[in-house]
Formats: structure tokens, sequence, C-alpha cells
């Protein structure tokens, strides 16, 4: 991979992270044609000799300035409140996963199969088979089913973790004693990494996220197989 195709996004793998990605899109050719506007007429002014240096005032240039950026505020702050309320909201979900964070590993359960629970650790690099990936590779994967409306609960059971995966679209702080949620919605398989991005002691670095999306029909099949197996 390019450098350059190291300072964008991940591939968005749900519907939240390609909005995320378009209002980052939109946020950005806004900046662009404003500095751009800026540099033209600064430099436009330092080149021109048509300059007026006792000009005190001009009402309609200072009315222009300050009804532009007005207008240029409105054209962020409306896109960025719609993916707020997007990110924040809810609807009847079909799965509820409570994730917990630890120093330094995560545990997982499953709501609606009560047999179901896990911790994940990071597997060490000596363990590692040829083409994983160091540092984000787990013992135990979440697993999730595709196009399902998934409630995610993160809280802690030490000290402030953060659970996130990028390429869904989903941060979330782990704070002891209290519940945070977020909502998850594939729209294609895979398998999605994440890390801790909240710096929880020594170990930080070696607490990752690994989260396979399968179709609903693997997805029941491996609940049917784990909870034969306890």
């Amino acid at each position: 991979m390019s450098t350059w195709g190291q300072l964008g996004f991940q591939d968005a793998a749900s519907p939240l992270m390609e909005q995320i990605i378009f209002f980052h899109d939109h946020a950005m050719v806004v900046i662009v044609l404003i500095l751009s506007s800026v540099m033209y007429f600064s430099i436009s002014s330092l080149m021109s000799a048509n300059t007026n240096r006792f000009l005190l005032e001009g009402q309609q240039i200072e009315t222009v300035w300050t009804i532009v950026p007005a207008l240029i505020l409105i054209m962020l702050a409306l896109p960025s409140l719609r993916l707020l309320y997007l990110l924040d909201e809810i609807t009847n979900p079909n799965i509820t996963i409570k994730v917990m964070g630890h120093q330094w590993y995560w545990s997982y359960e499953y709501s609606e199969f009560p047999n179901i629970a896990f911790d994940s650790y990071m597997i060490p690099s000596t363990d590692l088979n040829p083409g994983d990936f160091r540092l984000l590779e787990v013992d135990n994967r979440l697993i999730l089913p595709m196009k399902a409306e998934i409630r995610v609960l993160v809280s802690s059971m030490d000290v402030i973790h953060s659970w996130t995966v990028p390429a869904l679209g989903v941060k979330a702080d782990a704070i002891p004693g209290r519940l945070n949620q977020l909502t998850i919605n594939s729209s294609r398989p895979g398998i999605f990494y994440g890390q801790c991005s909240e710096i929880c002691g020594a170990n930080h670095s070696f607490m990752p996220i690994m989260l396979e999306v399968i179709p609903m029909p693997k997805f029941l099949s491996w609940t049917s197989e784990m909870n034969s197996q306890m």
C-alpha cells in the first residue's frame, strides 16, 4: 500500500462508515475551496498596483464576508448533525453483544445466547501463522451476522478502555460502572480489525479487536455449534 493510501480511511464495511467518509469528503472540498480562494485573493492583492492606502471601510464587502462564512458553516453543520443523529440511533436490534474491557483483553457475551461467552486474547508473535497480522490476531474472534442490526453494550472491569473498529465506523469508551452503546450493521462479510484507542496501561497496545462478519445462516450454525460445546 502506498503512503498516500495509508493516509485515508479503511474501506467502509457499514452504511454508517460510508456516511462518515461522504461527510469527510464534503468537508475537505469546502476547506480546499476556502484555502484556494484566500490564497488567490491574497496573491492578487500583493501583486496588484490598484491599491488604496486611505480606504477605511467598505460596507458591501464587509456584508459579503460576513454572510458567506455563515452559509459555509451551515453547509457543514447540517450534514454533521444528521450524521451525529444516525450514529446515535438504535432501532430494534436483532442481537445484543456485551463487550467488557480488561487489562489487557476483551470479553464478549451474547445476550440472546446465554451459553455463548468468551475472552479474546492477542496471539503472541511467536505463535503467529504465515499471513497473520502481528498485534492484531486474537485467539477468539467476535462473530457477527451480516446485514443485521446489532447493539453493542460496552463497559469495563478496571480502567477506561475504548472499543474501536475503524472499518465499521464504531468507537465507544469502556468506562467502569457505565454502559455505552453503539450499533453495527455490516454491509459485507469479512474480517475487521481494531485496537483499544484509550491509553489503559502498560499493555495498552496488546489488546486488539478481531471481528468476523459472516452470513446469517453460517452465524446460526456457529451459535448451534457453540451451544453444543457448552
